[in-house]
This record gives structure tokens, C-alpha cells and sequence, in this order.
């Protein structure tokens, strides 16, 4: 059973930072795109970042320039560099595993809350 396990949040002062990471408990972390979703409160779940096997990164315009994704396939991890932090950001930070066909399955996180509040 695929196990993605996140830690990084809490709380954070407007203009501050936070680098969440995820944790994947297979072997064949490099081949999948991973990314980060948010849920804020009474609102949908968001596609925050995503970073292909090769490198390849996209982000909400929301986070443009603030966030950052990476990846350390040897050490299975997925990270979310954020900066800048606005209260607006506050939600439940996902790590998330995409599917690698249309049959398969994605696999999520429990989710981490960033709060941002002075």
C-alpha cells in the first residue's frame, strides 16, 4: 500500500516561510509526477504545484514567484518551498502522487495545515 506522509506545517506570521515535505514509501517515487494540493477552509481543493519526473514544475498563478517544488528522488521526498506567506494561503496542504494511466490510481497524503496569522 503506497504511504505518503507530509510534515512541515503550522504556523507562520504573514511574510514568512515554511518547506513542507512528503514522504513516498515506494521504491518507484522517480517515475511519477508528484504535486501539492490546498483545501481551504469552505473552499475546493487546488492544484498548488506539480513537478514532473524529469524536473518539469507548474504552479498556480496564486503562488507564482512565492512557491517553489522539488524533489530528491534518492530520498523519496517531494518538497514545497513557501515564501511570502499570505493569510490567504492558510488551508490543508496535500502531497499527492499522480496516476500514471487512466487505470491507475492516485495516491494522497493525510494533509498538513499551514495557518498564516499575525
Amino acid at each position: 500500500q503506497v504511504q505518503l506522509v507530509e510534515s512541515g506545517g503550522g504556523l507562520v506570521q504573514p511574510g514568512g516561510s515554511l518547506k513542507l515535505s512528503c514522504v513516498d514509501s515506494e521504491m518507484t517515487f522517480a517515475t511519477y509526477v508528484m504535486g501539492w494540493y490546498r483545501q481551504a477552509q469552505g473552499k475546493q481543493r487546488e492544484l498548488v504545484a506539480s513537478i514532473g519526473n524529469r524536473g518539469t514544475t507548474t504552479y498556480a498563478d496564486s503562488v507564482k514567484d512565492r512557491f517553489t517544488i522539488s524533489r530528491d528522488n534518492a530520498k523519496r521526498t517531494v518538497y514545497l518551498q513557501m515564501n511570502n506567506l499570505k493569510p490567504e494561503d492558510t488551508a490543508v496542504y496535500y502531497c499527492v502522487r499522480f496516476k500514471l494511466t487512466d487505470s491507475g490510481t492516485s495516491y494522497w497524503g493525510q494533509g498538513t495545515q499551514v495557518t498564516v496569522s499575525s
